[in-house]
Formats: structure tokens, sequence, C-alpha cells
């Protein structure tokens, strides 16, 4: 599991996805490279629409590879405010760069401050072990 990268500036949930704090209470969404790998070879990712409440922990939207379909959870509450449409032509993004150009939503929260509840990367990193 130490073979992959989990940045220090991100936070992580336990169903693998990872939440890069923005400005106040906008946030950036993706999987793990972890999610990613033990994904396979993705071919389709269903985000949620723009617009839409989500939950946390309830699922909003599904990644699907050449092995299986899993679904994506919201790590946190709040309204989706974008989607990264790039991955409608090249959903392998979440393969080749999970961290970067292979995010998948951008959301405002519901409560800023709850982004602190979620796992850090050590943390993360005793939760794969």
């Amino acid at each position: 599991m130490s073979d992959f990268d989990y940045p220090d500036n991100l936070r992580y949930t336990a169903e693998h996805e990872w939440v890069r704090p923005g400005d106040g209470e906008n946030v950036r969404v993706g999987i793990t490279a972890y999610a990613q790998d033990a994904l396979g070879d993705v071919v389709y990712v269903s985000a949620p629409s723009v617009g839409a409440a989500v939950t946390a922990g309830e699922s909003c939207g599904e990644v699907e590879s050449t092995k299986s379909v899993s679904d994506l959870y919201s790590p946190l509450t709040g309204t989706i405010t974008a989607v990264n449409e790039a991955l409608d032509a090249a959903p392998e993004l979440i393969n080749t760069d999970p961290y970067g150009e292979g995010w998948i939503f951008e959301m405002s929260l519901a409560d800023a401050s709850a982004v602190e509840a979620l796992m850090d990367a050590s943390a993360y990193r005793e939760n794969l072990a």
C-alpha cells in the first residue's frame, strides 16, 4: 500500500475519496490512487449533477472500470458546484492523474469545518494497512 502517493494537503475517507480544501466552503473531490488501482482501467464516470444536494457518506455517482462498477460516495454534505467534464472523453485521467486532472467534482459545503473530521494522509495510510 505504501507504493501510492497520498498528498498531505488532502483529506481522505474510508471509502477512498480525497478532498482538497479550497476557498472557504468549496472543495474538490476525487478518488485515491489506491482506489483507482483497485478498480483497474476506468472506462466511465457518473458524477452527480451541478446543483445536486449530496449528503456525507451517501452514494452520489459511480466509477466504472474494466473490472467492476463502484459507488462514488460524497465525503461531505453540500451542493455540487462543478463536475470534471474532461472525464466524459477521458475517464482514464482518474488512473493517470487521480489527484490532478482526474478530479471528479467540486462542491460547496454545508459546514466547512466538517473537512477537519476527515482522515489526514497518515490516518488514511493506517486505514489501508
